[in-house]
C-alpha cells in the first residue's frame, strides 16, 4: 500500500446540471445553466475574501482551544462549525482541496470523544494546511503539492490516533 492509497479524496461535483432537471415541464434550460455557473466564476474573487476571514475565525478559535483547556468543548465546536462551512464551500469554487481538508478535519474531531495535546496539535496542522491552500492559490486538488498535504496529514493523524 502506497501512501496514496490510504486516504480518499473528495471531489464534489461542480456543474450545476447535476443538482437539477433538464428539459420537462419548469425544468430548468441549459442556457439558464450556463448563466449560473457564470456567476459561480464571478464570486470566486468573493470566496478568497470570505475563506480568509473564515481561516481568520479558525485561527483565533485555535488559539482559544490551546489557551483554555478548560473550554475545548466549546472551542472544538467553534472550530468544527467554521471547518465544515469552509468544506462546504471550496469545490464550489473551485478549491477542492479546501473541502478536502475540511472534510479530513470535521471527520478527526467527531471521532473525538475528549481532546487531548496531541488532537490539538492536529487540528492547527489541519488549520495550516488550510491556509497554504488559500495563501498559495492551490486550485482544484492542488496537485502534487495538494497530495502531500493530504498525506501528510493523514500520516500525523495516523500516528496520533494509534499512538
Amino acid at each position: 500500500m502506497t501512501p496514496a492509497d490510504d486516504h480518499e479524496v473528495i471531489n464534489p461535483p461542480h456543474k450545476l446540471a447535476s443538482k437539477v432537471g433538464i428539459g420537462g415541464p419548469g425544468a430548468v434550460t441549459p442556457e439558464v445553466l450556463e448563466q449560473a455557473e457564470q456567476v459561480i466564476v464571478g464570486m470566486t474573487d468573493n470566496y478568497l475574501e470570505w475563506v480568509e476571514r473564515d481561516l481568520e475565525s479558525i485561527d483565533a478559535a485555535y488559539r482559544l482551544l490551546a489557551a483554555e483547556p478548560d473550554k475545548t468543548d466549546e472551542h472544538v465546536k467553534t472550530i468544527f462549525g467554521i471547518s465544515h462551512d469552509i468544506k462546504g464551500q471550496g469545490g464550489s469554487f473551485g478549491y477542492l482541496l479546501m473541502t478536502a481538508i475540511g472534510n479530513e478535519l470535521c471527520r478527526f474531531i467527531e471521532a473525538r470523544e475528549t481532546v487531548g495535546p496531541g488532537d490539538v496539535e492536529v487540528i492547527r496542522l489541519h488549520i495550516d494546511a488550510m491556509k497554504v491552500v488559500i495563501g498559495d492559490r492551490l486550485r482544484g486538488d492542488g496537485g502534487d503539492r495538494g497530495e502531500s498535504l493530504l498525506i501528510g496529514l493523514q500520516q500525523v493523524i495516523d500516528k496520533v490516533t494509534k499512538g
